[in-house]
């Protein structure tokens, strides 16, 4: 049995899609699915309860963090496998089974991780990384890492030398797609509750390692927004963050306490004012996202185009649109079929009652020059999700 396990913060509509495609993928295995809810305010709890019923939810009457409420269902569990998955993710109908086929064929295997696309369908470097060593995480934060990313020496953190196509050995795997076998778990212990919201999927991963498992990194597509459930262009996060981190190095790597405390101290702080003066220049020349227009390539059946037509229009959505009848069936190359043009379109919208999610995430990635961003429609849900809005019938 495969235990999946996401922890929620007022996310609902990220977290219905992540479901729904959990749900799918989880076709042919035998799976159970956990959500922590950590005191979310926009109602998640009942608003999806009803829609998953096979899900068992769990309602905390406080922010426990990530790392404490992954430990509650981890407990509650009873798979073979553990995967922790965040709520802003989509996952292909075959994530689930090509990482579980694989765990059974490797039983050296501590844990995987998988090939995460962000909203544009570029790679997301942090699919995998490297232990941030003090001279590794000098190298991060000098920029040395960016100035020679395929270095085996210099690029170890995002262990950008590595082949994306390829399974590979890694160190590091990330916290929003972590799958691990409990076996390991039950060794090294779960997550380390002193890490409130950031770097114990590192630790942990450490701790696999250092009990005697490997990493591993598989060519598998799944999708992160990376920004819905934290809010990583704040201050906050990368002060939080930063702090992460100093536990880190204090718990693996104490004798170099003094030497590493200056550097990570200097860059909580240079990166906490960066993303602040930043934020604040973006609130002054930049209207609203909700104001922004939303131009437009909607591609589904006739039902999905008329309601997402009615729906932007409801919610006096500008920008410019080509509405495309189609279907996996009838259009299988969906946005990169030669009758379709690109130009003028920052959004690609899929109906994704008619086309498979790894069928979605296969041509996001192919598109040429990553310049469009996805987002997604469902006739059941009646929800517009984009990678920084959400639209939806509100009598719903």
């Amino acid at each position: 049995m495969l235990s999946v396990i996401i922890v929620n913060y007022n996310v609902k509509f990220y977290l219905e899609q992540c479901l729904e495609s959990v749900r799918r993928a989880s076709q042919g295995l035998q799976v159970e699915v956990l959500v922590v809810d950590n005191l979310s305010t926009d109602g998640s709890v009942e608003y999806l309860s009803k829609r998953f019923p096979e899900v068992t939810f769990i309602a905390n009457r406080e922010n426990v963090g990530f790392a404490r409420a992954n430990n509650q269902a981890i407990r509650q569990s009873k798979g073979r496998y553990v995967l922790l998955l965040n709520p802003d993710t989509i996952v292909g109908e075959d994530t689930l089974s090509r990482c579980v086929e694989f765990m059974e064929a490797h039983p050296e295997a501590g844990g995987v991780g998988v090939h995460m696309l962000n909203a544009n369908g570029t790679f997301a470097p942090e699919s995998r990384r490297g232990l941030p060593t003090p001279f590794v995480a000098f190298c991060k934060m000098s920029g040395l890492a960016k100035r020679f990313p395929k270095s085996r020496l210099f690029g170890r953190y995002y262990m950008s030398y590595l082949d994306k196509r390829e399974v590979n050995e890694i160190e590091v795997m990330s916290g929003a797609y972590m799958m691990l076998r409990r076996e390991a778990l039950d060794k090294v212990g779960m997550l380390d509750e002193d890490f409130f919201m950031y770097g114990e999927d590192i630790d942990l991963s450490y701790r696999v390692l250092k009990g005697g498992y490997k990493n591993y990194f598989l060519p598998v597509r799944m999708l992160h927004y990376k920004g819905e459930s934290t809010a990583k262009n704040s201050y906050r996060y990368a002060y939080t963050f930063y702090q992460a981190m100093r536990l880190f190095f204090r718990k693996h790597f104490g004798h170099y306490s003094l030497i590493i405390s200056l550097p990570i101290n200097a860059a909580t702080w240079a990166s906490t004012f960066t993303v602040y003066l930043r934020n604040r220049m973006r609130y002054c020349r930049r209207p609203r996202m909700a104001e922004l227009p939303l131009d437009a390539l909607v591609i589904g059946d006739a039902v999905m185009i008329d309601e997402v037509r009615v729906l932007l229009k409801k919610h006096h959505v500008g920008g410019s649109r080509l509405f495309v009848e189609g279907t996996e069936a009838t259009l299988p190359e969906g946005h990169l079929a030669e009758k379709i043009g690109l130009q003028g379109f920052d959004v690609v919208v899929y109906d994704t009652d008619h086309y498979a999610y790894s069928t979605i995430l296969r041509l996001l990635e192919a598109t040429p020059g990553n310049t469009l961003r996805i987002a997604t429609y469902s006739t059941k849900t009646k929800v517009l999700v984009t990678d920084g809005r959400i639209f939806r019938n509100t009598t719903r």
